[in-house]
């Protein structure tokens, strides 16, 4: 009997193609364990830029748009528990900006959110720099055992 996976999708009124979701959750799984940390459950809510603009403003007084918002929900350091919601408008439109594949920028995304939960921060540039290393280094393990044309749309 296959485990149940600690990792959950929810779509929020957006058309998403997410191919290969059950490896997708398995590999964010590994994530934590390569980072030596231990998930007790994670929720990923795929949304629009209006739905995350009024997250942002309700929870953190923030007035702008933005591609990701993590909430840490962890009890304690040992598990960690978390929501992470994604505009969908914003991957798309960075994706175009950046000149990169919708799938790759979904992908950085959705590790960027796990990384942020394993205590990695973007504040300054030693921060980013750091995070952006991460980001390529999963993005790089995931794509070479899912290729990229499985999981696009």
């Amino acid at each position: 009997m296959a485990s149940k996976s600690k990792v959950c999708f929810f779509f929020d009124n957006v058309k998403v193609s997410l191919k290969k979701r059950s490896e997708l959750k398995r590999f964010i799984e590994i994530i934590f364990k390569m980072e030596k940390k231990k998930l007790a459950g994670l929720n990923y809510i795929f949304c629009s830029d209006k739905r995350l603009l009024e997250i942002n403003r309700q929870f953190l007084a923030h007035d702008y748009y933005t591609d990701i918002v993590t909430f840490d929900f962890s009890e304690n350091r040992k598990e960690i528990a978390g929501e992470i919601y994604i505009s969908i408008d914003r991957v798309k439109s960075n994706a175009r900006q950046f000149k990169v594949p919708v799938v790759s920028e979904l992908h950085r995304v959705i590790f960027h959110g796990a990384l942020h939960l394993c205590g990695y921060k973007d504040k300054n540039q030693a921060e980013k720099l750091k995070m952006t290393g991460k980001e390529n280094l999963y993005l790089t393990k995931y794509f070479s055992v899912v290729p990229r044309d499985t999981v696009s749309g």
